[in-house]
Formats: structure tokens, sequence, C-alpha cells
């Protein structure tokens, strides 16, 4: 019985351990500023491009299931921090310190932006925009705000003169 109530005790202390480190890891993130929630998908198909894409509300392009849907797999949320000419794209649910994507400003080109479609709306936060881009060669969707967006947009038109920035 001592065995088994101790066992539970380091589980649980274990547990708000992992919880308090999540928080910490989250608030030496934002501690610099400029952060915002942002979930990304990485290398999207190139269906997206083609005919089996559906126009969204927007007239943008959206890529869809084979029931004619956006699909909302491959989303991971995170936070994004600016940090000089690039922004650092965090995983929430992650202990890693060190950001998992970096994207340049000048090697990323904004493609088309749209609400989130179908099983999308799910897999996304309530309020949020898609934004499908380009990063050297690899494309790629980030879902964030409204107001996330328009500090996004206009961070990427501050660019430092002959920096060539594509916004759509």
């Amino acid at each position: 019985m001592v065995l088994a109530l101790l066992v539970s005790g380091a589980v649980v202390v274990l547990v708000l351990l992992g919880l308090f480190v999540f928080g910490l890891r989250r608030r030496l993130i934002q501690r610099s500023g400029g952060t915002f929630d942002c979930s990304l998908r990485w290398d999207v198909p190139p269906r997206a491009d083609t005919a089996a894409a559906v126009a969204g509300a927007d007239g943008a392009q959206v890529p869809r299931t084979d029931a004619g849907e956006p699909s909302g797999k491959g989303w991971v949320y995170g936070v994004a921090r600016y940090s000089g000419d690039r922004v650092e794209w965090f995983r929430v649910f992650s202990y890693a310190p060190r950001p998992r994507r970096l994207l340049e400003r000048s090697a990323i080109e904004v493609i088309a932006r749209r609400t989130p479609q179908g099983e999308e709306e799910l897999a996304l936060l309530s309020d949020a925009v898609v934004l499908a881009c380009r990063h050297r060669g690899t494309r790629l969707e980030l879902a964030m705000s409204e107001d996330a967006l328009t500090g996004f947009l206009a961070w990427l038109e501050a660019a430092p003169p002959g920096q060539r920035v594509n916004v759509a």
C-alpha cells in the first residue's frame, strides 16, 4: 500500500513538473516580446495548386480531400517570434529550447490568404486566417489571428531597401 502511494505521488510530481516546464518554456520564448500564436503546416502537397483545389470564400485556392472538403491534417500548433529579419517558430507541445523552423523575411513569398474550410475549422483556433506561403521552394501554410496577420504582413513589407518582398 505504501509503495502504491509512493509511486502515485511520484507520478503526480512528474506530471506537475512537466506542466511547469511547458509554462516556463513558453514564458522564456515570450520574454523578449514580438510573439504570436501561429499554427504551421509545412511542405503542403502541390495538389493545392492544381485542379484538385476549390475556391475558398475569398476566392483563394484551398486544398481538398476526396470528399471535396479541405484537409485538416498536418497542422501543428505553435508560437512564432520576430527576431530581426526572421521569424522563429516553436512547437507548443515540445521541451526543445530552440525554434523548430526559421523563416527568413527575404525568402518568404506570400501566395494566398483564405479562411479555414471544412476539417481545418476544427484543427485551428476559431479566429484563424490561413496564409499560404513559399519559403525557399517549400510550400507552407501559417494560421494566425487577423491581428497577428496584419502585423506579419506589415513586418514583411517593412523589409530593408533592396530586399525582394512578395506580399500577395
